[in-house]
């Protein structure tokens, strides 16, 4: 396969999903390379200048207002990383792995982060290599970027830590010889550029999202296919319907549900039946199917905003020559990008499991008690019926919002946070269960 070129800035959806999806090598473009120059450059005056800039010649967090001496400041910076190695849990999937790489990649190549390109190509050797930095789940609370599980990457840059390479979970320096590179030696403030920043919180949320467009895909269809076994109407789904309330969700799902009945024999033998309206479950597919889908693409474009930005602190401008410190290392977006997602994708696995529970009855549905003729010796359905259920509740607690809470750290110098990353990591569990519930649904309704 072509080396995929990013371009800073400019990274897009389809191309995120296929970097998750599989291994791809890639390099980022070299017309990014002057700016990130630029920046570096900006940084040796101002350390040369003498003044006090955080991260580059201070401490950290509530230690901010400690300077360093000129002479420490390459140590500062690895001491930085090996301290904030602190993270827990089970190690992040490679597939995670890697759109972290490629955020942290092309978020530094934007040019306002002041590290050197050689850091950046570090970066890129290091995927290109197949090398998966160990990074542990758990540990951030995404501000001041996801500082732990950062840390744990840009460990293996610089030699220490571990790193997955073909299966295998080895030092990182084992690693890093085997695919014949070298560890990098961090310079001022590269520490800090590679550990601030909200990408694990992001890629985590990006595989979140495409994890449920697949469910919800298969929603759809699963949906369609129990309105045909329910002897369903599909008046609901007429555009008219859909028209004069207006949401766009609505009216695409509508249209969705309308494309997969078209032709449908089952529906064409009872036209003209005395079934006046529905159960919800049915009925209301294109409401409740619609809001999910809108929370579906305000995520993705909230979330394609945060794969392109530049999130950490302090940022660097080149044509000004000054460095300013803020805090777009604050992941709220994404926690609440992460959140409104995880109430999508547990809804779509509600609606489903109700589907589920309506081919089970027989008097809502007119079909067999739990989908066979032989019932008492055989119990069909039933117990495939209460494992949807009880991946349905499982959902409904994972699915309780995340960006409430806040626990303040680093001495209350950080003392609100956005629990993005939490919110973000249970997204791929909340997916599987709606996908198991779909799944029950699309066996039943084809039974």
């Amino acid at each position: 396969m072509p080396v995929l070129r990013l371009s800073p800035g400019r990274l897009t959806l389809p191309l995120l999903r296929d970097l998750w999806t599989a291994p791809r090598r890639f390099a980022i473009d070299a017309s990014a390379r002057p700016a990130v120059d630029a920046a570096a450059k900006t940084v040796d005056r101002v350390i040369a200048s003498g003044q006090t800039v955080y991260g580059v010649n201070t401490g950290f967090g509530l230690l901010a207002r400690t300077r360093i001496d000129d002479a420490r400041l390459v140590e500062l910076q690895r001491a930085l990383v090996l301290s904030h190695s602190a993270g827990t849990g089970a190690l992040l999937d490679d597939s995670i792995v890697r759109l972290i790489v490629v955020l942290k990649a092309a978020s530094l190549a934007r040019g306002h982060s002041g590290v050197r390109w050689s850091v950046i190509e570090a970066l890129v050797a290091l995927a290109n290599a197949s090398i998966v930095p160990s990074i542990p789940g758990q540990g951030s609370v995404g501000a001041s970027g996801d500082l732990a599980p950062l840390a744990h990457l840009s460990a293996v840059l610089i030699g220490e830590g571990e790193a997955r390479i073909d299966g295998r979970i080895v030092p990182a320096k084992e690693a890093l010889a085997e695919a014949g590179l070298a560890p990098v030696a961090l310079g001022p403030k590269e520490g800090l550029a590679l550990l601030n920043g909200t990408q694990v919180s992001t890629a985590l949320a990006l595989a979140g999202l495409f994890a449920a467009e697949r469910v919800m895909a298969a929603a759809f269809v699963a949906g369609a296919l129990s309105l045909d076994a329910c002897l369903g109407s599909d008046t609901p789904f007429d555009p008219r319907i859909q028209a004069v309330r207006g949401h766009r969700g609505q009216i695409d799902a509508a249209a969705i549900y309308r494309a997969l009945l078209a032709g449908s024999g089952i529906r064409e033998s009872h036209k003209d039946c005395h079934r006046v309206q529905d159960p919800y479950s049915l009925r209301c597919q294109p409401q409740v199917m619609g809001a999910c889908l809108d929370q579906l693409r305000h995520a993705a474009d909230v979330l394609l905003v945060e794969a392109n930005a530049v999130s950490d602190n302090p940022l660097v401008y080149a044509n000004d020559g000054e460095i300013l410190s803020g805090g777009n290392f604050h992941a709220e977006p994404v926690a609440f990008a992460a959140d409104n997602l995880a109430l999508a994708i547990a809804e779509t696995g509600a609606l489903s499991e109700r589907r589920i529970a309506l081919l089970m009855d027989t008097n809502m549905s007119g079909l067999p008690p739990f989908l066979v003729e032989d019932g008492g010796v055989n119990s069909g359905f039933m117990i495939a019926q209460v494992t949807a259920a009880a991946l349905a509740s499982e959902n409904k607690a994972l699915a309780f919002p995340r960006s409430v809470d806040s626990l303040p750290t680093s001495a209350n110098q950080e003392d609100h946070v956005s629990m993005a990353t939490n919110a973000a990591l249970r997204l791929l569990p909340l997916a599987a269960n709606a996908a198991r519930i779909v799944a029950v649904e699309l066996l039943a309704a084809t039974q």
